[in-house]
């Protein structure tokens, strides 16, 4: 696709009728399809006044702070540009204000890029965030990321990567974990079990047809009594099973604290010691805590990362042609950060 550098290219851009997707794909990115088309007037606004190859450096920072992630991106959608960048590593906390990324070069090879990374930068920062902080609080209990279903199929992969560089243990969305170098996890739905009519038979052929190293998760929620059908899988299963996950309907209450010191003394009482107790269905920072009390071993995290809020981003002009300048309010020119690593 044609990158766009005037008005005309704005113009001229259709989008064909059988498409089956409103998301936009790679080459519309970088083609800057997916800009505010007032960068595209910027740069009309610059070849006219001969400013066209004016060398800038501009500065991206956070309102508050988080956890970077999204620079790859970033840098993947600059590397094919002559600029210079320098950037936060993806993973590491910023404070509010701080420069997280730097980028100099012509304005006329990254500005119409501007809205593609601070949206790249905004979004992948807030889910990391969230992440971070869930994390913290389950300590070295594992979390899995089961948000994909949460946000567009487009994003779903790029949400469950940052929740990964966040510091969760892994997460269920195929592409996601791909991209962040590591394989899927996650259990079995519902849905197997309504189809199939029984968990123990379910669980009999999870166990039988599934390879080694996947862990015996089972579900115990769907037909009978959370507790009962813990017990029913334990004895089907034996030192096979390595766990049950617990996703009480809030039409029955949901997962509580009770629930699982239940589940937990029954199953020890009958010899089931060594199997683990996951949950999942609305987990937060205010729910878990208690769980992780009643004796929780791992969660499953979805909405509370889905939905937290992107980390506003703004991108500054700070020099141009070598000279410090700035909008009223801010300091004109570069702002120190030793922290900043050389990474185009």
């Amino acid at each position: 696709m044609k990158e766009l550098r005037n008005l005309q290219d704005v113009l001229a851009l259709q989008v064909a009728k059988d498409r089956l997707l409103h998301s936009a794909d790679q080459d519309e990115i970088l083609a800057g399809a997916t800009t505010d088309v007032y960068f595209i007037r910027t740069l009309e606004i610059l070849r006219a006044a001969g400013k066209e190859n004016e060398e800038v450096t501009a500065e991206i920072f956070a309102g508050k702070a988080g956890v970077l992630c999204g620079i790859e991106e970033a840098l993947n959608l600059l590397k094919q540009k002559n600029v210079e960048v320098w950037a936060l590593p993806e993973g590491d906390e910023f404070a509010p204000k701080e420069t997280v990324m730097r980028i100099k070069g012509r304005y006329s090879e990254f500005g119409i890029y501007e809205t593609a990374i601070l949206g790249m930068l905004a979004s992948a920062s807030g889910w990391a965030t969230a992440a971070r902080q869930i994390k913290k609080l389950a300590g070295d209990h594992t979390v899995i990321m089961f948000g994909a279903r949460h946000v567009h199929p487009a994003v779903a992969p790029v949400m469950e990567r940052a929740s990964i560089i966040g510091g969760v243990d892994g997460c269920s969305c195929v592409l996601g974990a791909k991209l962040a170098g590591q394989e899927p996890k996650g259990t079995v739905p519902h849905a197997v079990m309504l189809i199939v009519g029984d968990t123990v038979e379910v669980a009999k052929v999870y166990d039988r047809i599934m390879p080694d190293e996947d862990p015996r998760v089972i579900l115990v929620d769907t037909f009978k009594d959370e507790a009962e059908e813990a017990l029913r899988v334990a004895q089907a299963l034996g030192k096979n099973l390595d766990g049950i996950r617990l996703d009480t309907a809030g039409e029955r209450g949901g997962v509580t604290p009770g629930l699982v010191r239940e589940v937990r003394a029954r199953l020890d009482q009958a010899g089931f010691s060594h199997v683990k107790i996951f949950v999942s269905g609305g987990i937060d920072d205010e729910r878990l805590p208690a769980l992780l009390e009643a004796g929780v071993d791992a969660f499953g995290v979805g909405s509370y990362i889905s939905r937290a809020s992107a980390i506003d981003m703004t991108m500054d002009i700070k020099e141009v042609a070598g000279k410090p300048i700035a909008k009223r309010g801010r300091i004109p020119g570069i702002t120190e950060n030793k922290r900043l690593v050389k990474r185009l």
